[in-house]
């Protein structure tokens, strides 16, 4: 058992440490037939710089008119954000992640690009009544970002698994956003029994990128396109052009724009969230590795698995980046009608990050579908 390391109060990390033993996940990194990253969104960003109970069921809510509260109830700063978060050492890497709150367990797991920052609008509110940890996973925020190191779905979820057997100890509850939802897919599939106490979903990915897309016609339009960006952005001269283009904060906070629904959630601090991970060593790798690599398992394969675990989704209409009407958007679409341990609640006008785009709406379900979730079973153990 890996001891954590003392604090380092830094949300940005540019350090980093060699690789050590590997858990294996049962899995072998593979196409899927069914994940869909829009790559008419894709397409934009790269020219412009590149459900209440646990039980089955599925609403709407709207989002016409955010309030001028919808955003602020509630954020932390960066600084709070920064005293609160500590090191955990993984495989001789540094891992990043705050605690906040007492009660039971949640884990919130970010997206691609984003940090435990991401999560500012959620932290405050859910610790009131939970043990909050949130994580940076490797290769993002303030977390190592190895030279050389090949950033794989397993690999995160092996992160999560042992994170929860090493720090929580205790059953939790995952909640993830795009690839952050995928690894905690991939994590309770592979979990121990009870160490998982239920799973929440913010508009999962289908992949880690667009090698999960192989039956869509619009995709195979455009996949000579997408091989060569790929060739490309394994040429280090052409991605480090790239990437600095993305991370200016012009173009960063247009792209931002683009998948944000509520357009006033995307304000500065949101770009240095975003922004200022991607100035550290390292991060240039992190992005082509996880551009370029393998998309790990689908979650359309994996879900059938969790038929035992309470599952609530939540889905931004707006979302560019994994569309309601794409393959992934349609399988958690009609899910609750298949598995009775699956909620879903549509969120109209929210994008692809719900949880910073709308946190009221997002609380307005998640909160009482966590009050109505089971205690666990005495004695049970992450362990």
């Amino acid at each position: 058992m890996a001891a954590p390391a003392a604090a380092h109060h830094r949300l940005y990390s540019s350090s980093a440490a060699a690789p050590g033993p590997s858990r294996r996940l049962g899995f072998s990194p593979r196409p899927s037939p069914h994940g869909r990253f829009s790559y008419r969104a894709a397409a934009r960003v790269l020219t412009r710089a590149s459900g209440a109970d646990a039980g089955g069921g599925t609403s709407t809510s709207s989002a016409a008119a955010p309030p001028a509260s919808a955003t602020a109830t509630a954020s932390l700063s960066l600084e709070e954000l920064r005293r609160g978060c500590t090191t955990w050492t993984w495989r001789g890497m540094r891992v990043n992640y705050l605690a906040r709150g007492q009660g039971p367990p949640v884990l919130l797991v970010h997206g691609f690009g984003a940090s435990v920052a991401h999560w500012r609008r959620n932290i405050g509110v859910l610790s009131e009544s939970y043990t909050v940890y949130a994580i940076d996973l490797l290769g993002f925020g303030a977390s190592d970002k190895p030279p050389g190191f090949s950033y794989t779905m397993e690999t995160w979820a092996e992160l999560i698994l042992d994170f929860l057997e090493e720090v929580v100890k205790r059953p939790t509850v995952l909640v993830g956003n795009s690839v952050g939802s995928l690894a905690c897919v991939i994590a309770a599939s592979e979990s121990k029994r009870d160490a998982v106490r239920g799973l929440v979903l913010l508009n999962c990915a289908g992949g880690m990128n667009n090698k999960a897309i192989v039956d869509d016609w619009r995709i195979k339009l455009v996949l000579p396109l997408l091989w060569l960006i790929d060739f490309l952005l394994n040429q280090r001269p052409i991605a480090s052009a790239l990437f600095n283009r993305v991370k200016n904060r012009d173009n960063l906070k247009d792209i931002l724009l683009s998948v944000y629904g509520n357009k006033d959630a995307v304000d500065d601090e949101l770009v240095e969230i975003i922004s200022g991970p991607a100035d550290t060593e390292g991060a240039l790798d992190a992005f082509v590795s996880t551009v370029t690599g393998p998309p790990g398992p689908s979650p359309i394969a994996l879900m059938p698995r969790l038929a035992d675990v309470p599952v609530l989704v939540l889905w931004g209409d707006r979302d560019p980046f994994t569309p309601i009407d794409g393959p992934v958007g349609k399988f958690f679409s009609k899910l609750p009608s298949e598995l009775p341990n699956v909620t879903l609640h549509m969120l109209e006008g929210v994008g692809h990050c719900p949880h910073d785009d709308r946190p009221d709406l997002v609380h307005d379900k998640l909160l009482p579908w966590l009050h109505g979730l089971p205690p666990p079973a005495a004695g049970a153990a992450a362990v």
